[in-house]
């Protein structure tokens, strides 16, 4: 097992090597001898004309030196060497040697001595001052550093579209063999595989089998060896190990088999520290701090879904198996078997028992506005904007049980958005089917409208219901013979008629004395009405439905000889026989 700690040295986004930095030098430097460790990492660039500056020394540094531990006495070839072997055991990576002040040309003893313990070794021209050294190495560490800041951002973005996708673990398990050069395996408290990928692949989720395929470039573009097939089987050690053990850690293991020279593998752990199963990832050399740093946030990735799927959001799980099983509960449950389910309610709304409920409808405002990237981004949005986790994605948009009131400063973002609420009045937990249908009976007025609507400001009555936008809409299609005449005195006072008579149930006289008209110049004009709207006015459904339609006609009557001309009046009795 490796600890999680490290020193904070070693974990450096990016690095510059020793050849890389060479390669950036001005040509007039010379590489007197080259020890070979071109690739090994440069730290720092250091000048220091100390005799023994190795305790004041990382492992890693280029040393600049003008001469001066090795004037006089100094410059015997035993105290050179000694000095060259000190610099040699610190880790040094490199030695460079300034002429002038003290030296026009670099001592044959420090030569030798460089050669001997195979430390390279560079002339410095009295043209280049050690400062500039210094400073192309900050540029080049900067910029290699910056590189590496963009590669992660990058890849962090990706992380966080694979976690909102449909298939989190899977597509999470994909992004990382992107990035890289590894196979993994994600596995369950059970010990089952639940996903693997590997570079050049695509997760899958298929049980048992290899643990990796085929290999790929790397993220840089060079060649990667391909992983080779690791059995299931081949890992039990290291697994057995992951899903026994406790606290974070990191277990180690090497396979004989190709790209799995180095096997490692994450727990992923609940709150309490239960093992809800491992990441296993395999690899033919180390990773470097800037990949073992997207590993990180992968198993931080997965261990947060693995907990929401197991541990986490109990209440709302509890709550749903329990109205499953016992869908009558809520009507014919116990005090205290309801007050339970009330609990469990509040718990996945963030409110209390007592709390008054809404149920919220969401419907896009434009039939043609987009589609969501993921229904679980979508989810997510309106779990976080409606402070619940109860939230349905239907087939008109969504749905929600949440304690807010939904004022003005949310509906406008989410209209902002491009959708549409109905927003349900308070009720409680019994009443909540009763609140959804009648949020439910809000929509087609939403959608005629293109307007939010909320449940305890409608009218609930047809008219109220209707609303003004389709009223204005039954009126121009059932009454448009009547509206498209050109002589606006005969549309006033055929409407006048109409309006009266329905609104005395259909009786000859009623309407006659209502409008100062004969018996029969009523009946006459009905008649003449029922031939020009080709509808059958004896029939109770056609006349209430002229009589809605007349409340949206804006034109008053030609004359107003009755109270009728006034405004709506109640609903006629679409029994009302037209013999009285």
């Amino acid at each position: 097992m490796v600890p999680l700690a490290r020193e904070a040295a070693a974990e450096r986004l990016g690095f510059v090597t020793l050849e890389q930095f060479l390669q950036k030098l001005p040509p007039e430097l010379k590489i007197l001898h080259n020890g070979g460790n071109g690739a090994g990492l440069l730290r720092w660039v250091e000048p220091s004309e100390l005799e023994d500056p190795t305790p004041y020394l990382l492992d890693g540094e280029f040393i600049l030196t003008a001469g001066l531990p090795f004037l006089g006495d100094g410059g015997a070839g035993g105290k050179v060497d000694a000095y060259v072997q000190r610099l040699v055991g610190a880790g040094v990576g490199a030695l460079g040697f300034g002429l002038e002040p003290y030296f026009d040309a670099v001592p044959g003893a420090v030569v030798d001595a460089c050669r001997h313990h195979n430390l390279t070794l560079v002339e410095v021209p009295k043209t280049v001052p050690f400062a500039a050294i210094g400073l192309e190495f900050s540029q080049l560490l900067e910029s290699d550093n910056a590189r590496v800041f963009r590669q992660l951002a990058d890849t962090n973005r990706q992380l966080m579209r694979a976690v909102l996708s449909a298939r989190p673990e899977h597509e999470l398990l994909a992004a990382l063999v992107q990035r890289v050069p590894v196979w993994a395996l994600l596995v369950g408290a059970d010990g089952r595989v639940r996903a693997r990928a590997a570079a050049g692949g695509s997760a899958t989720s298929a049980p048992g089998g290899s643990a990796a395929g085929a290999g790929a470039t790397s993220p840089g573009g060079g060649p990667r060896n391909a992983p080779a097939a690791v059995e299931l089987s081949a890992l039990q050690p290291i697994l057995k190990r992951l899903l026994a053990g406790s606290g974070p850690r990191v277990e180690m293991d090497s396979l004989d088999e190709p790209g799995s020279a180095l096997v490692f593998g994450h727990p992923l752990r609940s709150t309490r520290d239960a093992n809800l199963g491992a990441l296993i990832l395999g690899s033919g050399s180390p990773l470097t701090p800037a990949q073992n740093s997207v590993v990180s946030s992968v198993v931080g990735l997965l261990e947060l879904l693995v907990r929401q799927r197991t541990s986490g959001s109990l209440a709302p799980s509890q709550l749903a198996t329990a109205l499953l099983l016992h869908p009558d509960s809520v009507a014919s449950g116990g005090t205290r078997h309801v007050n339970g389910l009330k609990d469990l309610l509040a718990q996945s709304i963030s409110s209390t028992r007592s709390a008054p409920l809404r149920v919220v409808q969401g419907l896009k405002a434009d039939a043609d506005w987009p589609a969501g990237d993921s229904p679980v981004r979508e989810l997510l949005q309106w779990r976080r904007m409606f402070d619940t986790k109860l939230v349905e994605i239907t087939d008109y948009g969504f749905a929600a049980i949440t304690r807010l009131k939904a004022d003005e400063a949310l509906l406008a973002e989410t209209e902002k958005l491009g959708w549409r609420l109905v927003i349900g009045d308070a009720t409680e937990f019994q009443g909540l089917a009763s609140a959804y249908q009648r949020a439910s009976s809000l929509r087609a007025r939403v959608q005629a409208t293109g307007r939010s609507a909320r449940v305890d400001e409608v009218t609930w009555s047809v008219a109220g219901l209707l609303g003004r936008e389709a009223g204005t809409m039954l009126a121009a299609r059932l009454l448009e013979p009547v509206l498209s005449q050109e002589e606006p005195e005969r549309r006033s006072a055929q409407l006048a008629v109409l309006r009266t008579w329905l609104g005395e149930n259909g009786s000859w006289d009623a309407t006659a004395k209502a409008l100062g008209l004969h018996r029969n110049s009523v009946r006459r004009q009905i008649n003449a009405l029922a031939e020009l709207l080709d509808t059958d006015l004896n029939q109770a459904q056609v006349r209430a439905e002229l009589w809605f339609a007349l409340q949206y006609v804006d034109e008053p009557p030609a004359a107003d000889p009755s109270p009728a001309a006034a405004g709506p009046r109640p609903a006629p009795d679409p029994r009302g026989s037209q013999s009285r």
